[in-house]
């Protein structure tokens, strides 16, 4: 085993040196390289830009996948150098479950046929999604998660080499400081007293001691010096590249726009075509055709939230009881109605009716079955 001595030696203590002028700095007691206020504002804009894509990057995977568990086990298989197993979306397993749900049923029922359209609906939606992920996750979560792995990292690892030079000149700087007074002080005022031969032999040895450190403290001053300004202008290039940064994750920010538009235009699509396929069966509740020809952000293309579902309406059609021509007949209540004024009942949701048929004037008069 090779265990260099000297070099841990050195090591040691050129980390207590950083160590001490580190605590001194704390203390109010040593002085401290200032950077200049370009370099500060590189610094501020850099970490700004790190805090708030990190944000963003977690969102956004929240966004495109809401299970922890599966996030979990997508950043294993990542740690591992795993390929993630294909995992059926939901709108896929809800499209399966419909699908052998109809079999079960007959494809030939009501049921069984409306189970089929929307099974195959839902497995097409889960389609796009699968595709919506996909293409999010390459053309934006990638990048920014290259971002902070990459270049985050390597602007942090200069960053630190720059602050450990900085210290490095800081203590430089203060042994300069130290061995100017020394020197000054030994030439100015010897130890001992001036009338003896013998001492100004000493006051001489004393002095040039001290000028041989002091060259030495200013040697090491150049180098700090000159090793501080290189590592400078590396971290400054580095933090100067944050602009292409930018420019990068907004070409990837409009991609993941553009995916999610179509996404979404998708879904629309699919359920338009489903809403037709069903209206064909029951074309009194849903006109098909005013709805394909309206704007998708048109809220009255929609249904309205109290107006009966396709299903629902098949669901009544199928006893398919046809009321007399005149006399009494009983309904129930599906929806709970309030009364807009005087001329109107209002009901409650389950309730028995019973309908008198006028057949002079045709006016069905509804009173409550008890």
């Amino acid at each position: 085993m090779d265990f260099n001595v000297r070099k841990l030696a050195t090591d040691a203590g050129i980390f207590f040196s950083r160590a001490v002028q580190f605590t001194e700095e704390k203390l109010g007691q040593a002085e401290k390289t200032e950077l200049d206020t370009h370099f500060e504002n590189l610094l501020s804009r850099a970490d700004c830009t790190k805090n708030w894509t990190e944000k963003i990057y977690r969102q956004t995977e929240v966004l495109l996948q809401p299970n922890p568990g599966a996030r979990i086990e997508e950043f294993l298989y990542e740690k591992l150098d795993r390929k993630v197993p294909p995992r059926p979306t939901n709108g896929e397993i809800l499209g399966q479950f419909m699908l052998e749900a109809a079999k079960e049923f007959g494809p030939g029922t009501p049921y069984g046929s409306t189970l089929i359209k929307v099974g195959d609906c839902q497995r097409r939606l889960g389609g796009a999604e699968r595709e919506f992920l996909q293409t999010s996750s390459i053309s934006f979560l990638t990048p920014l998660h290259n971002f902070l792995e990459g270049d985050w990292r390597t602007i942090s690892r200069e960053r630190r080499l720059l602050e450990n030079r900085r210290l490095d000149l800081d203590a430089c700087k203060a042994r300069l400081k130290k061995a100017k007074a020394a020197e000054t002080k030994a030439a100015s005022v010897p130890d001992f007293q001036e009338t003896r031969p013998r001492n100004y032999v000493l006051s001489a040895s004393a002095s040039a001691l001290w000028n041989e450190e002091l060259d030495k403290a200013e040697h090491e001053l150049r180098v700090a010096q000159t090793e501080f300004d290189g590592q400078a202008e590396v971290t400054r290039l580095l933090l100067e590249g944050i602009s292409s940064t930018h420019v990068n994750h907004l070409l990837c920010l409009c991609e993941f726009v553009e995916a999610q538009a179509m996404y979404y235009s998708q879904c629309h699509k699919y359920m338009l075509e489903l809403q037709r396929e069903l209206g064909r069966r029951c074309p009194d509740s849903l006109d098909v055709n005013s709805h394909t020809a309206r704007s998708p952000t048109d809220p009255s293309a929609f249904l309205p939230l109290n107006s009966a579902s396709p299903l629902e309406t098949d669901a009544l059609q199928i006893e398919e009881v046809q009321p007399p021509a005149s006399g009494t007949r009983k309904a129930k209540v599906l929806y709970d109605y309030d009364a807009a004024d005087s001329s109107e009942l209002s009901l409650l949701a389950d309730e028995v009716i019973k309908c008198l048929n006028d057949v002079s004037t045709g006016i069905l008069p509804i009173h409550p079955f008890v």
